[in-house]
């Protein structure tokens, strides 16, 4: 089933698909690249709210129609209005987005072609996992524009070394699919023709595993990195307790010490 997020369009500009546990959130913008105007932003953010809920979904991937993956932010639209109070609105979206991808309960995988670059290289390392074909390209090229691009380091930091990331944020110049999956900024390079294979060999394997197991340890996942060591012990310990006196758990190490496939209950 192929609907459009919310708000309703003649021409939607986020593309929902639901199929065998798996929600597909497509840009549809191919004309502009897949740049992220305001409206753009509330359709992902009013789908992901929805997905957030949707216990039948058991992971997401994030796609675009046409040659480029997302441009960033509509530079074009932005000029337009030139206000502060614009910016402001756009920039708040733009961060309910990313944080709003890392706190759902499902992995979100990114399927890359063409460009990600700026708020679109930002999207991508905010994805739990990603996936882009051999002519991807990455890059947070601001500077070129008196730009900094100050809110995609922030996802871009948490994700490649920092000299990496300076590297991109300071000389702006684009990386290319490999150099991107050496930096740890995507996890697999494919041809073209094996993009979609990729992405569903990944939401397989997840939807085969416990989904309150993989949100539990998503969630403490991203609440452990912005702990000092001993503290991120402590709730990693408390959760894994936690996670020990679910049903899922115990199904599962049943299941291992009988050799058997367990029966995921979700609780």
């Amino acid at each position: 089933m192929q609907t459009a997020a919310k708000p309703q369009m003649d021409e939607p500009i986020i593309l929902r698909d639901d199929h065998d546990s798996v929600t597909t959130l497509t840009f549809n913008r191919p004309k502009a690249r897949n740049a992220l105007s305001l409206e753009m932003l509330g359709a992902m953010n009013a789908a992901v709210a929805d997905i957030k809920s949707d216990t039948s979904v058991r992971a997401v991937v994030i796609a675009a129609n046409g040659p480029a993956f997302c441009a960033g932010h509509d530079i074009r639209q932005l000029r337009a209005h030139g206000e502060r109070a614009y910016y402001e609105e756009t920039l708040a979206a733009c961060a309910e987005m990313m944080l709003g991808v890392m706190r759902l309960p499902q992995p979100v995988i990114a399927r890359v072609q063409g460009i990600a670059t700026a708020a679109g290289c930002q999207l991508v390392a905010t994805c739990d996992l990603a996936v882009a074909t051999e002519g991807a390209t990455f890059a947070t090229p601001g500077v070129h524009i008196g730009l900094f691009c100050s809110t995609p380091m922030v996802a871009l930091s948490r994700n490649v070394g920092r000299k990496e990331a300076m590297e991109m944020l300071v000389l702006g110049d684009p990386v290319t699919a490999h150099r991107a999956q050496e930096m740890g900024l995507i996890n697999a390079v494919v041809l073209e023709s094996e993009l979609d294979a990729k992405v569903r060999e990944m939401t397989d394997k997840i939807v085969s595993k416990s989904a309150l197991t993989i949100s539990i340890g998503k969630e403490a996942y991203y609440k452990q990195l912005e702990m000092g060591v001993e503290n991120a012990y402590a709730y990693a310990s408390e959760v894994m307790v936690r996670n020990m006196m679910a049903e899922d758990a115990e199904e599962g190490m049943g299941a291992f010490i009988e050799k058997r496939t367990p029966v995921w209950r979700g609780r």
